[in-house]
Order: structure tokens, then C-alpha cells, then sequence
């Protein structure tokens, strides 16, 4: 029973390492650079910022960041973590544009949208509401007195 039981592991072992049966699914979720979400590569060290992945750029050395299977029905074919819905629900963008300052969706609701739960404006932002909607609610500081209204308000020119 002993010697039945190793043959037994041994053939699920090797099955399983030539592909003939099903593996686990890969848990890719990782935290790549800046606390962005990130997939891990198949090395298990490898974290590509979200964004990164069906990029047509292999960024992981085997490519699985690009596969057909992963990136074929976009977004439906990525896993949930990787993909942020806007408020139009026919956009979508990366987990890792939600809460980057920019309008992604087109609609700021990546940026101010109850969904979104971005932290309010960090120290390298001003806040304020925009005339141009590259941004939503916060404008980087490089931008204030620069000449140029950005806040409806000038206060990019006047108090920032």
C-alpha cells in the first residue's frame, strides 16, 4: 500500500509538471513600486506596476504578462484586482491609475468617485476644481504660479 501510494504521488507529480493535469491557479496579486497594484511575473520575484500588463511590452522574461489567454477580452479576461470600473460603464482603466491625480476615466470618477476612496491631495498637490480635466480636484504644486489658470478660482496663481 505504501509502494501504491508513491506510484500514486509520483504520476499526479509528474502530471502535473508536463501540464496533462490542471495546476492551482497563480495568485499574481502583488504591491509593485509606490504601493501601485502589480501582477507577479512567473519568477515570483518580478512585480510590473498593473498598468504594465497587455501593454503588447513583454515585461515579465517568459511573457506571461502578454498572453492571449490573460489579455484576449480586455478587461473581462483580467483578473479583478488589475481592473478599476469607471462611473461610464463602458470605461475602465488599471487599478494602478485610480488615485494618480489624472483623469483616466474621463469622468474624474478614478480621482473622486465614491469607489475611487482616494486620500484627499498630498503635499506635492494643490487643491482645487480645475478648468482642464487632465486633472479632477488637486493640480500638482509645480503648475501653480505658473502663469497659466489651472483652478477655476486662480488660486493656483494667487494663493497656492
Amino acid at each position: 500500500s505504501a509502494t501504491a501510494l508513491l506510484i500514486l504521488l509520483a504520476t499526479v507529480g509528474l502530471g502535473v509538471a508536463l501540464g496533462v493535469l490542471p495546476r492551482a491557479p497563480v495568485n499574481r496579486f502583488c504591491t509593485a513600486p509606490s504601493n501601485q497594484t502589480g501582477f507577479l511575473c512567473d519568477d515570483r520575484v518580478t512585480c510590473i506596476p498593473a498598468s504594465w500588463v497587455c501593454d503588447r511590452v513583454s515585461n515579465c522574461k517568459n511573457g506571461e504578462d502578454e498572453q492571449e489567454k490573460l489579455c484576449g477580452n480586455l478587461p473581462h479576461s483580467l483578473p479583478g484586482y488589475l481592473v478599476f470600473l469607471c462611473s461610464n460603464p463602458t470605461s475602465w482603466v488599471y487599478a494602478d491609475q485610480r488615485c494618480n491625480g489624472m483623469n483616466d476615466c474621463g469622468d474624474c470618477s478614478d480621482e473622486t468617485g465614491s469607489l475611487a476612496s482616494c486620500p484627499p491631495c498630498g503635499r506635492e498637490w494643490w487643491s482645487c476644481i480645475p478648468v482642464h480635466h487632465e486633472y479632477c480636484s488637486c493640480i500638482p504644486r509645480r503648475l501653480c504660479r505658473d502663469g497659466i489658470q489651472h483652478c477655476l478660482s486662480w488660486s493656483d496663481e494667487y494663493n497656492c
